[in-house]
């Protein structure tokens, strides 16, 4: 399988390169343009901790540091699953596409995690992410141990693991009201990456708890910076983002699959002849 997976992949690349040499110049200005939208979108909360020198305890260059890693953490999901709307999944329920899938002779599994590859439209974001986060690191003038990268990558696979499991749990409605729960998925993870960009450090202790457990916001960034920096608050184990993700992956099956056979049974009088790259 893991061959195939690399295989699909090596497809998909080729499939993005054609794109951009099909037309270079309205690629790259999508590319700039992707990279201006996120750069803006966190250079007001960077603003802010500088004008204050540091928000909550957090120095400036650690809240650059979250923003960097926000900013990776959204070119990650870009770049591996915004292909094909494989992260808002309720799209190709709600647009009764499954179909699609059904008919390829490859498990659905194998279908959602390599066809959202988009490594060229997809990957400004985690670019621009890695640069920020070189600059913060370098102002920040820490020695890391050798084995602080690879908690970093585990740390992104975590979050990166969290907000599919919140698309695919909220998408489990379009099974049985796909109108109306078409972009659900969309609009829950839109919701939680607004807030997700802020540190929470120096907000109500009671509104910190709510963010890391019944809204997760604070653990897409705030809380792996901690954990990645030795602060992790309230005394909780840097293990708690991947507990949460664990129980919230098992959640989200379990209702998925739910729906999944409720589709099977009785099917969605609705479709939008929008596969991907017909």
């Amino acid at each position: 399988m893991a061959k195939q997976i690399l295989s699909l992949y090596k497809l998909y690349l080729k499939m993005d390169i054609a794109w951009l040499f099909r037309d270079a110049k309205t690629a790259f200005l999508m590319i700039i343009a992707d990279v201006l939208s996120n750069l803006s979108a966190v250079t007001g909360i960077f603003l802010l901790a500088w004008r204050f020198d540091g928000i909550g305890g957090m120095s400036r260059h650690e809240v650059l540091f979250m923003l960097a890693y926000s900013t990776i953490l959204t070119g990650i999901f870009q770049t591996f699953f915004c292909g094909g709307n494989t992260a808002h999944i309720s799209r190709v329920i709600g647009r009764g596409q499954l179909e699609h899938a059904f008919i390829q002779p490859l498990p659905l599994f194998v279908q959602w995690l390599t066809s959202g590859f988009i490594p060229i439209s997809g990957s400004s974001n985690l670019i621009s992410g890695i640069v920020i986060m070189i600059i913060a690191l370098n102002q920040l003038d820490l020695v890391l141990p050798w084995w602080w990268i690879f908690s970093l990558v585990a740390n992104l696979i975590i979050t990166t693991a969290l907000i599919l499991a919140q698309s695919y749990l909220s998408a489990s409605l379009a099974f049985y009201a796909p109108v109306q729960a078409e972009e659900i998925s969309t609009i829950v993870i839109d919701e939680f990456a607004y807030i997700g960009n802020f540190p929470l450090s120096g907000m109500p202790k009671l509104l910190q708890i709510s963010l890391i457990t019944i809204i997760p916001t604070g653990l897409l960034a705030w809380f792996p910076t901690l954990a990645l920096f030795g602060k992790t608050p309230f005394g909780i184990t840097a293990w708690y983002p991947l507990f949460f993700a664990i129980i919230l992956w098992i959640i989200a099956l379990y209702f998925f699959k739910k729906g999944l056979k409720y589709y099977v049974k009785k099917g969605i009088n609705r479709y939008h002849p929008m596969g991907h790259r017909r």
